[in-house]
Order: structure tokens, then C-alpha cells, then sequence
């Protein structure tokens, strides 16, 4: 049998790890050496073939719904109006948005869909299917896809509302890759072809192509894989390591990954301590050139125990206690995930600490563009990195939190060494100085005589004065 790739959406709630076990069907194109022994390292090896990966637009294989399942419907309701989620206070939504709010900007958004909300309306458009055959993106069983471009995007029609996107003027481009509801059934016993769950990773390949082509300034991944590092490399993640160069390098794009979770797939425990040797290789994550990835933080300050280590996380954003649309539509907001056996939990994992950090991309790419200094992709991601609050560590970097919770105002604001940006244009500002005034000295004339003529009187009464006093002084007396 095969050897198999496991991808999960990187959520926590309650029974919604959503496994995907997918057979590891050869790439065409694949070098044999791409196999040849484990790779254990915090990097991969680097790319020998930079081609552009295909894209059909197509499943890779027909999933059909499982049986008793049934698309997420009105979940129950928990929320406040007024509420505003610790992830938008610490962030500082407030100040934030006087610089930009991700007008003019795309953020594609690759997970199980996005259902339609009042909150999206007018800016949600599908990209694509890789799960039904004809479909475009906007259906979401899962619910998982909705609740992430709230975080991004949601924009209220009630000002009351306290929970809001981060980039809440953006686009979203949704594209439907996984789906813990659709699976594959064999039309024999000769298929070795098994699928629990829609979605492997050359499905992900091609939806990050298919948003580079489709005009996505920013990407948003809240899947991924984890297993082994013994293993070794997987011709589906050179293939998707060739994905996300693509993105990035030729098409321009930001892209961000959630961190992963654990316990996830093949990865039952956390990882490792040592940089240098990790345990467990966790993807998109592990192609840190390409990819921003994720950690997921609490209200008190600390990395969430669930938020997988690894030396390639990038940085830290909000992922519990969240806030998020409610998939069943409307104009409902909930605090809840229901997993497709119908239990529900709290809404948290590094998948809803991704897209704080898609928005904050989104933002950035505005903000620079209005000023007149773009920023490429990867200046963006490096604004994100340099900005953050750094922990402790050499170089301010760690295995858990990356280099730490972001600060969007100051990646809006601070001066990044070593960034290159155009220089300031050149503009006409004419500055007419007031023509002069000739000044009338006659005055102050009058006034200096007159003072100087006072002090000379006074001199000569003073000397008169003087003189009589020493004549009488020296006059003889009586004898």
C-alpha cells in the first residue's frame, strides 16, 4: 500500500481535528533523489526545478458525501453586540485602522469554503473547487472557511457590533480544497486509492496556484500536514514547496500558513526542543522562505499549549477565545465550532491565528501602496517578522512564538532596516517669501538723541555739581 500524507484544518475545537488521510501518489516530474533519505533539518533542501506546478482546477479524486453527514447549519448563538474579542484590543483595532483598513486588496482564503453573510456581502467571490467537480468555493460544510474570513474581513452593518475583520474593506477569494465531509470510495478492491477526508496536498499545490493567478495580493492557509521528520522529503511537498515559490516569487503574493496543531495526524505529541533537529516537519510551515507561519496565543501572554513548535514559525497572533461569523449565514456571529459529529467547541487553533496575520498582510499592502512605496511580498513578510514583540532568545526568535505576537500598528509605522523602497517623488511646492518692508528709522533715531542728549545733561550737572562741592571744600577758613 502506498505510503499516505495526513492534512488537517488546524483547529482545536472539540472533536474537530479533521484528520485527512490521502494516499502519496508520485508527482509527475519528481526527481528520485527527492526521496533519497530522511530530512531532519529546519530547512528544506532548495528547489531544483522552479517550473510553475499545472493546475486543472479539478478534485484529484471524485469525493462524494459521507454518509449521515450533513453541512453545518445556525449554530447557537454566544455572543454580545457590544463584545469585543481580546484578539482586536490587543492588536489595537482602533488605532489601526486610521492607517488602513484592506481597501483595494484580495485575500484568498484556502480551506473547506466560505459561505455567504451579510458581513461579506458584496466582497466575497468564489476561485474555485477541489472538492465537487463544478463547484466554487462558496460552499462550506464545515464551517471552518467562514469562521476564517470573518477574522479577516467580517464588516458589521451594525456599529454596535464590536467584533470586526482586521482588514474588514478587503476581498475574499474563496477556494474550497478540504472538506472533513466529503471522502472517496473505492469502485474496487484494485484501487488502493483511500480517502477519510476531501484534500491532500497536491490539491493544496494547485488552489495556491490557482489564487496567484486569479489576483490574491495575500493567501491564507489554515491547513496543513505534520509528520516524521525521518520520513524524508515527499514528492508532494516538493510539489508544494514549487507551489508556494510561484506565489511568491513570480506571481508577487503574501502567503500565510497556520502553525499546526497538536496533537495532529501522524504527530501525536509536541515537538521537540532542538532547532537544528526537529522531531516532526510540519507543511506549508517547514518552506519558511515562502511562507509566513502562525503560532496561536492566549489572553495572558503565553503560547498556547496546542500551537505546534517548530524553528520555521514565523510569528504569534490571538487564537483562542475567538470571535467569528456564524456559518449558517445571516448576520449571526458565534463563538462556537460544530464538528461533523455534532459536538461542539470553543473556536481556537492556529488556524484562527492565520488569518490575523492574512489581514495584517492585507493592510500593509495598502497602506504602502496609497503612500507611494509598495512593498514586495517578501518585504511584507520580513515588516511582519521585524515589528513583532520579540521574545527572548538569540536573535529574538524562538521554536514557539516565532519572533513574537505581531504588532500591526508598528508594522505600519516603523522605519525596517534594510528595506528598499522608492524614494520619496519629487513634488512642486512653490513658497513665496512676503515682499520687504523698508523700516522708517526717524523714531528710533529721535528716541537714541534724545536718550543720549538726557545722559549728557545729566553728566554735566553731575560734573557742575562736583566741581562746587570740591571748591568749597578747598576754600580756606577763618583764621
Amino acid at each position: 500500500m502506498p505510503a499516505r500524507l495526513t492534512l488537517r484544518l488546524a483547529t482545536t475545537a472539540a472533536a474537530a481535528l479533521l484528520a485527512v488521510t490521502v494516499p502519496a501518489a508520485p508527482v509527475a516530474g519528481a526527481q528520485p533523489t527527492d526521496q533519497d533519505g530522511p530530512v531532519s533539518g529546519p530547512t528544506p533542501p532548495p528547489l531544483d526545478d522552479r517550473s510553475k506546478p499545472g493546475d486543472n482546477g479539478q478534485p484529484d479524486l471524485a469525493y462524494t458525501p459521507k454518509q449521515n453527514a450533513s453541512c453545518v447549519g445556525g449554530l447557537e448563538l454566544d455572543r454580545s453586540p457590544g463584545t469585543v474579542p481580546w484578539g482586536q484590543q490587543v492588536l489595537r483595532f482602533k488605532d489601526l485602522h486610521r492607517f488602513a483598513t484592506g481597501l483595494g486588496e484580495t485575500v484568498a482564503v484556502i480551506d473547506t469554503g466560505v459561505n455567504q453573510h451579510a458581513y461579506l456581502r458584496g466582497r466575497l467571490t468564489g476561485g474555485g473547487d477541489y472538492v465537487q467537480r463544478g463547484g466554487n468555493g462558496l460552499a462550506d460544510c464545515d464551517g471552518h472557511g467562514t469562521e476564517v474570513a470573518g477574522i479577516i474581513a467580517a464588516k458589521p452593518t451594525n456599529d454596535e457590533i464590536g467584533f470586526k475583520g482586521i482588514a474588514y474593506d478587503a476581498k475574499i477569494l474563496s477556494i474550497r480544497q478540504s472538506s472533513e465531509y466529503f471522502e472517496y470510495q473505492p469502485k474496487n478492491q484494485n484501487d488502493r486509492n483511500v480517502s477519510d477526508n476531501a484534500g491532500t496536498p497536491a490539491t493544496l499545490a494547485k488552489a495556491i496556484v490557482r489564487a496567484a493567478d486569479s489576483g490574491a495580493t495575500v493567501i491564507n492557509m489554515s491547513v496543513d500536514t505534520c509528520r516524521p521528520a525521518a520520513e524524508g522529503l515527499k514528492p508532494e511537498e516538493r510539489l508544494l514547496q514549487r507551489a508556494l515559490r510561484y506565489a511568491v516569487e513570480d506571481r508577487d503574493v503574501v502567503v500565510v500558513a497556520s502553525a499546526g496543531n497538536t496533537p495532529s495526524g501522524k504527530c501525536g505529541e509536541q515537538n521537540n526542543a532542538d532547532p537544528a533537529h526537529p522531531n516532526y516537519i510540519v507543511s506549508p510551515p517547514w518552506f519558511s522562505d515562502y511562507v509566513i507561519s502562525v503560532a496561536a496565543m492566549r489572553p495572558d501572554g503565553t503560547v498556547a499549549p496546542f500551537s505546534m513548535h517548530g524553528p520555521w514559525v514565523s510569528v504569534a497572533a490571538p487564537g483562542t477565545d475567538v470571535i467569528s461569523l456564524d456559518p449558517g449565514g445571516g448576520e449571526r456571529l458565534t463563538t462556537r465550532s460544530v464538528s461533523i459529529q455534532g459536538q461542539q467547541g470553543p473556536i481556537q487553533g492556529t488556524s484562527f491565528a492565520a488569518p490575523y496575520v492574512s489581514g495584517l498582510a492585507a493592510l500593509i499592502r495598502e497602506h504602502f501602496r496609497k503612500i507611494g512605496k509598495p512593498l514586495t511580498a517578501k518585504q511584507v513578510m520580513q515588516r511582519i517578522k521585524a515589528t513583532a514583540s520579540h521574545p527572548a532568545g538569540e536573535g529574538g526568535h524562538n521554536s514557539q512564538v516565532g519572533y513574537g505576537m505581531v504588532n500591526p500598528v508598528g508594522a505600519l509605522t516603523t522605519s525596517v532596516a534594510g528595506e528598499e523602497v522608492p524614494p520619496d517623488k519629487k513634488v512642486s511646492a512653490e513658497f513665496d517669501l512676503p515682499p520687504a518692508q523698508d523700516r522708517d528709522w526717524t523714531p528710533a533715531r529721535v528716541a537714541v538723541i534724545g536718550a543720549l542728549g538726557g545722559l549728557g545733561l545729566l553728566l554735566l550737572t553731575l560734573f557742575i555739581v562736583h566741581t562746587v562741592r570740591r571748591q568749597r571744600r578747598d576754600r580756606p577758613g577763618p583764621t
